[in-house]
């Protein structure tokens, strides 16, 4: 995994912003860089939004344009490291400060606290933070308040870490809940899911079948100098991350941006079925669009697929058309209803059972939080039973409409038992006609599977996610 370069160590007035190094954090930067107090005062906001309850999504869209790119580079790195800061802001400032004032200083301490990752020397973070509370009136007279916190940081950086390091919270960055869960979940793994959250997820691509190969692309890239390597059966995973303008081919739909445990959606649903008869086919919770596209992209030339695509959300539906159309496939009906609501949407889709339904249910998105790093801070405890309760709500409903002989596939971008391996065995207890097939199960995050670590991994470095198969039995 790549790492960023790292800064040269006096302090500037103006600093390019941290290159991205994900997929979620890809972005070009403005011609004439900002200073980097602007940047710092802007994440700090943005951070504030997150403790508000607004989701990263949210907090970054109301940062002005040319700051965005660098302005989302530091808050990733903030919130993957907010529970270390937060510790170190209790340790430095026992009394909480006004809630500006602590997203700033949790913003600096989140940056600086560890000098081999931070984006800039921590001597120039901590002077240009004391610099953006001067600038801004609604923290200029605490700014001496910044200035000693941080300064005092910075000269007993040791031992405030020291003092730190028997909290989970900032051990491990995630929720007290959110540690134990996983202790549970996973007794064997918790420690190995936690190090793959807070680190950078790759940026992975997956070739279009009907357009190319990996192979024939990885020669398209190598002729561009790109490193990259293949993995799964459709994908390539880029050892950096690249803006997807720049990616070839990808304006013409020859490439899609998708994680390589998502890539296995479609042949794990496809697998066994006879690929050149009619199939009627449903992807139940379709935005935004990716898994819909690789069903489609593994259509035989002449077979008469009928896929449906349900999406909730009109917003998040027109993703799907905007997918489909970049990657010049046509022969899905998007339609905007609630799966559940089966009597509102099925007479539309034809009315007859599926061959084939993929639920990708909505869940906590615990698999993916080193993409969206935000997310670990949002959600609750309380979330998981709230969801696993509408997974199988959905379970329930999508289930019969399973031509005898088909099958549903049901996953989740969740490392959580409760929204996988819990949910399967319930289902299984209220359903006698399913069979459960070979499935994958949890997927553990990063380039490992459930026996331990295995660099040459053939998923390559991947989410979180879960996977079910179930099998209806024939009539």
């Amino acid at each position: 995994m790549s790492t960023e370069p790292r800064r040269p160590r006096p302090v500037r007035t103006a600093v390019p912003p941290p290159p991205p190094r994900s997929e979620g954090e890809a972005g070009g930067g403005a011609a004439l860089a900002p200073p980097l107090w602007t940047l710092l005062q802007s994440t700090a906001e943005a951070l504030q939004a997150v403790r508000d309850g607004q989701s990263g999504t949210a907090a970054l869209a109301a940062v002005a344009q040319p700051l965005r790119p660098g302005v989302q580079a530091l808050l990733f790195q903030a919130l993957r490291n907010l529970g270390r800061a937060q510790a170190l802001r209790r340790h430095l400032a026992p009394r909480n400060p006004p809630p500006r004032i602590d997203a700033l200083l949790c913003t600096a301490l989140a940056l600086a606290w560890s000098p081999h990752d931070a984006p800039y020397e921590p001597f120039t973070l901590v002077n240009q933070a004391v610099e953006a509370a001067k600038r801004n009136p609604s923290t200029q007279a605490q700014s001496a308040f910044v200035n000693a916190c941080l300064r005092r940081f910075l000269r007993e950086r040791d031992a405030c870490v020291a003092a730190t390091d028997g909290d989970p919270v900032a051990r491990w960055n995630h929720p007290a809940w959110w540690i134990e869960r996983l202790r549970q979940d996973h007794p064997q793994h918790w420690q190995r899911i936690l190090e793959a959250n807070n680190a950078h997820a790759p940026m992975t691509l997956r070739v279009a079948r009907q357009k190319s190969s990996p192979a024939r692309y990885l020669q398209e890239l190598a002729a561009m100098h790109l490193d990259a390597i293949a993995v799964g059966a459709d994908g390539i995973e880029l050892r950096q991350p690249q803006p997807v303008q720049q990616l070839p081919g990808f304006a013409d739909g020859m490439v899609s941006v998708q994680d390589s445990a998502a890539q296995q959606a479609a042949p794990l649903l496809l697998d066994g079925l006879d690929l050149s008869a009619p199939l009627r086919l449903l992807d139940a919770c379709a935005a935004p669009g990716g898994k819909t596209a690789h069903l489609l992209e593994c259509q035989p030339p002449g077979a008469a697929w009928q896929v449906t695509a349900l999406e909730v959300d009109p917003l998040r539906a027109e993703r799907i058309h905007d997918t489909l159309r970049r990657l010049k496939l046509s022969a899905a009906q998007v339609l905007v209803a609630d799966a559940a609501r089966v009597e509102d949407w099925w007479p539309q889709s034809g009315g007859e059972p599926f061959d084939a339904i993929l639920l990708d249910a909505p869940c906590t998105a615990s698999g993916i939080v080193r993409r969206h790093p935000d997310v670990r801070w949002l959600r609750r405890a309380s979330d998981i039973a709230q969801l696993a309760a509408l997974q199988a709500q959905l379970l329930a409903r999508l289930w019969p409409l399973v031509r005898p002989g088909g099958r549903l596939l049901y996953c989740t971008c969740s490392v959580f038992r409760a929204e996988g391996d819990a949910q399967v065995q319930a289902f299984l207890q209220r359903n006698t006609d399913a069979r459960l097939m070979p499935s994958p199960g949890h997927l553990i995050p990063g380039r490992a599977d459930k026996g331990g670590a295995v660099p040459d991994n053939p998923a390559g470095d991947h989410d979180g996610f879960f996977y079910a198969l179930f099998h209806k039995a024939p009539a």
